[in-house]
């Protein structure tokens, strides 16, 4: 799983360590899934931090 870099899905900046994001994902069907950054890595989107005014929430 350390293959996978988190891109920004705007600006395809990488995600740096300790970065704050925000991930869009959806809700998970299944309860209880342990590894989270592996989950996040494969079902989520990033937005870097610069990008985040863009959006609309």
């Amino acid at each position: 799983m350390a293959l996978i870099t988190p891109k920004c899905m705007m600006c395809n900046k990488e995600i740096q360590h300790d970065e704050e994001v925000f991930v869009q994902i959806r809700y998970p069907k299944q309860k209880g899934f342990t590894e989270i950054k592996a989950y996040l890595n494969i079902e989520g989107k990033f937005i870097c931090k610069e990008c985040s005014p863009k959006i609309s929430i």
